[in-house]
């Protein structure tokens, strides 16, 4: 009986029209693009790295999907690392090394969102966006409606006051520090872009961004056409004690008040802000890193809660290693953002896909950034574009190939540059006056090691230990393969 019965069901299965015959596809998935500033490698909870860090929501993320433990942006500072990420492509192909340059020049390396845009997708940037120096331009094609995003809810620049979003206080202040001594630095207190105009909110930002986030959500869910959103967070980025009231007197912090022109000089108050010399540093960088955990977990809830998880890839990223400067906790990498050490480079990757990738996965693989971009334009059919760095991680996450990973990966910044491949790792930095994308190193408080280096990294974490004289040929052969990269790349040979 059992075995006719099993005969029967295989039989109604077969005869059964596919969805392909019957014309009907299941519905492509949308794609939520999570980016963090300076999130240090250390600081997530599922980690185990650090004991003062409690990210559950996080955490959460990083169980229902697979957590990277070995990826890499391809920059330590964010406007380049966030044209790598857009793009999958090396930043240094739009002559892009460090701060400055014209962004996103190159109309012929499409960003993800021009490429979802182009497969049906509706579109949305919410939050930060900054990859270079004319990404204000409403005109210039780094601003996000010039480059595939159709809505825009956000802020350009590094950084962005986490309580005051008002263009006209932001015109106050500057009045206020005309006969302030250099440099005159704003605050970056301005209103929101709302498309192209400025917007003026009031609330604490990491709450601001996550809510819009939702109401993108919950204004596309109703229709059959999929989304692709990028929430992009200023936390846990400076300035960290930007924090509510509330939060300080619940944790009976003292605070640190913005600076004010007419009293010091910005590197006086700037330095009091900064290790080692802020006795509440940690506890307000782990506030940020407090309501960016909630917040994500504000955004989850609401795809649980509206069934959307099933048909949404969740995407968590850093844009760049943490910055100890602010007190982030990178474990035991050297170094942190700006550098080209492994605290500086190394980022928290999360992608999640509930139904179709692996859950608690956890890979040890070589990765990058620029893989988001191929592994969603896999994940979503969409085209892929000719010119493009990153590989598809979306096997490895479906758990059909364990052994995606880059060979090799190259970083330049001007006067910085590493090459990794496997367990080995080239670093080499340079104080020349004429580098042309020099490191400010009084100003971030930043240390290089200048010259040139080898490390093993599996015997030797934390870069301490030079062994080029003793494996010469793979000295060598590492800085080869940067100078024939660059010439790709770049047109340029590294001294």
């Amino acid at each position: 009986m059992f075995r006719y019965s099993f005969l029967l069901l295989l039989l109604i299965y077969s005869c059964s029209p596919s969805s392909s015959e019957t014309g009907q596809e299941k519905a492509p998935p949308n794609v939520l693009l999570i980016v963090a500033d300076d999130h240090g490698y250390a600081d997530m909870s599922i980690n185990g790295l650090a004991p003062d860090v409690h990210t559950p929501n996080l955490d959460n993320l990083a169980k229902s999907g697979t957590r990277f433990t070995n990826a890499f942006a391809s920059s330590p500072i964010c406007s380049p690392s966030r044209i790598g990420l857009l793009t999958g492509a090396y930043h240094q192909r739009q002559q892009v090394f460090w701060y400055g340059g014209n962004g996103l020049s190159n109309p012929d390396i499409p960003t993800l969102a021009e490429l979802l845009l182009e497969k049906g997708y509706a579109t949305g940037m919410i939050g930060k966006f900054h990859y270079g120096s004319k990404d204000a331009n409403t005109e210039h094609r780094s601003f996000p409606l010039n480059h595939g995003f159709q809505e825009l809810f956000g802020f350009n620049g590094g950084r962005k006051h986490y309580l005051i979003h008002d263009s006209e206080k932001e015109a106050d202040f500057r009045k206020l520090m005309e006969n302030a001594p250099s440099p005159k630095q704003s605050l970056k207190m301005e209103s929101f872009f709302r498309q192209d105009q400025r917007e003026k909110a009031e609330g604490f930002s990491t709450e601001l961004l996550s809510a819009e986030a939702i109401d993108f959500i919950k204004n596309k869910q109703s229709g059959d056409q999929p989304y692709f959103l990028t929430l992009s967070f200023n936390a846990v980025h400076n300035f960290t004690h930007q924090l509510p009231q509330a939060y300080l007197d619940e944790h009976n912090l003292q605070g640190m008040a913005d600076w004010d022109p007419t009293q010091e000089t910005y590197y006086e108050w700037y330095e009091r802000g900064r290790k080692p010399n802020n006795p509440e540093g940690r506890a307000h960088y782990l506030g940020q890193l407090y309501y960016l955990d909630k917040e994500v977990g504000r955004v989850m809830d609401y795809l649980k809660a509206s069934q959307q998880l099933e048909n949404t890839i969740v995407v968590y990223v850093g844009d760049n290693g943490g910055s100890t400067q602010i007190y982030a906790n990178n474990g035991e990498f050297a170094g942190g953002k700006y550098t080209m050490y492994d605290g500086g480079l190394r980022i928290p990757l999360l992608i999640s896909w509930k139904g179709q990738y692996q859950q608690g996965g956890v890979s040890g693989n070589m990765v990058s950034a620029l893989d988001i971009l191929p592994t969603m334009v896999e994940a979503t059919e969409a085209r892929l574009p000719e010119m493009i760095d990153g590989i598809s991680l979306h096997p490895l996450l479906k758990g059909e190939d364990p052994n995606i990973e880059h060979d090799i990966l190259f970083w330049y910044g001007g006067q910085q540059a590493a090459v990794r491949s496997g367990k080995w790792k080239y670093r080499w930095a340079n104080d020349a006056e004429d580098s042309f994308a020099k490191t400010s190193t009084q100003y971030e408080g930043v240390t290089l090691e200048l010259g040139a280096f080898l490390h093993d990294t599996e015997a030797d974490i934390g870069e301490k230990i030079d062994i080029k004289e003793s494996e010469q040929a793979i000295f060598q052969d590492l800085q080869n393969r940067l100078n024939r990269w660059k010439k790709e790349v770049m047109g340029e040979i590294l001294d």
